[in-house]
């Protein structure tokens, strides 16, 4: 099955790691790629532009915020979401899914989907694999994902199960939702989530239930949910195997800088996570050495730039004793270029792995990177 609106071709290999391109209607996605997260029609902080001189090809939205505010069909009358948040290259949104666990004491799950309370007035609502399609459809979504159910991985696996043979019939029947609306198929794609928690056989039988579907892209869900980097990338060692391996592979809210590149040493080839713009908005960098905590007294009279040798508007212009009186002083400012130097930070991130891999210097760069972070915070030797 192939879709002549999304062509995803690899350019090189470096080990299992992979660079190449999606190529879509609104523009080229560079891989690996990480996707700054716009969850309520905003990547936070930052404007649209902004976000796209940092270098992001793509942004995430997510359905289950959208249907609550301000509404799929309110953005559907006003144009859909790109221009809503005037972002004219790719959006991926994602289904809900995510929310029937965070928030599932406000859910009650059954074969058709999930009825929730809002956690903004208490209304009731339905998320079926169907109203997911239907609400990702009136957002003019280009990548589209498919409903699933996600559960914790301190799971039974009875449970993990159960959850994750749910999640392939959801899977199959937002398959069909997305081919019945015939103009919203031609023009995006669909992605299905492999489920199956930390166990090898259940990622395996989810792995083939999704390739039997047929997909545009295949995403590893159900990481990043408090496992443990070990125990993530232990999945990771044979999870993305199980998928085809001309699709691109999306690893779901992942994440820190050492854990994307571990993730794209083992396949990975798309990204998504809150920290960079989260951490921003809280005071936390993210530098070659290390994250920084900017609100330390230390850089009270610190005139050095955030990262040295980082090209954005933050460590060009300004100090950090000046983002740290910014972010002490609550002022707004402070947020938005902390917020800034993170994306551009990832980005740059993004670009050095896609640089190694074509240069077959992977193994070389993924080394250097984890000796150098981290040292900031690191306690000096003693003599």
């Amino acid at each position: 099955m192939t879709n002549p609106r999304f062509q995803f071709s690899i350019h090189a290999t470096d080990g299992k790691a992979r660079t190449g391109d999606i190529v879509m209607q609104r523009g080229v996605i560079r891989t690996p790629a990480f996707m700054p997260v716009g969850t309520a029609a905003t990547v936070k902080a930052v404007k649209p532009a902004d976000v796209r001189a940092a270098g992001a090809d793509i942004i995430l939205g997510n359905t289950y915020h959208l249907m609550l505010r301000p509404g799929a069909e309110r953005i559907a009358r006003l144009g859909g979401l790109h221009d809503f948040m005037q972002w004219p290259r790719p959006i991926l949104t994602d289904s809900g899914g995510y929310q029937v666990m965070s928030l599932s004491d406000l859910t009650t799950r059954s074969e058709d989907g999930v009825t929730f309370k809002s956690h903004l007035d208490g209304s009731r609502h339905t998320l079926s694999p169907e109203r997911s399609i239907e609400i990702q459809r009136l957002l003019g979504s280009n990548i589209v994902m498919a409903f699933d159910e996600l559960v914790p991985t301190t799971s039974t696996r009875e449970v993990q199960a159960a959850a994750m043979e749910r999640s392939m019939r959801w899977a199959k029947r937002s398959r069909d939702a997305f081919d019945a609306g015939s103009d919203h198929a031609a023009s995006n794609a669909i992605f299905g989530i492999q489920q199956g928690a930390l166990d090898q056989g259940l990622r395996k039988a989810s792995a083939d239930a999704l390739i039997d579907i047929g997909f545009d892209g295949y995403a590893v869900g159900g990481l990043a949910v408090g496992e443990g980097q070990d125990a993530m990338f232990g999945c990771l060692d044979y999870a993305p195997d199980q998928l085809p391996v001309d699709r691109p592979r999306y690893l779901m809210g992942v994440g820190k800088p050492d854990d994307i590149v571990g993730a794209v040493e083992r396949g990975i080839d798309m990204f998504d996570c809150v920290l960079p713009t989260r951490s921003g908005r809280t005071g936390q960098a993210f530098t070659r050495t290390g994250p920084i905590n900017i609100r330390n007294a230390k850089f009270a009279e610190d005139r050095g730039p955030l990262d040295p040798g980082c090209a954005c508007p933050a460590c060009t212009s300004f100090s950090r004793a000046y983002l740290h009186h910014l972010v002490r002083a609550g002022e707004i400012l402070g947020a938005m270029l902390m917020t800034e130097h993170n994306l551009w930070f990832y980005q740059t991130l993004m670009a050095d792995l896609r640089t190694a891999i074509a240069a077959q210097t992977l193994s070389a760069f993924a080394k250097d990177f984890r000796a150098a972070y981290g040292s900031e915070n690191r306690e000096p030797r003693s003599r």
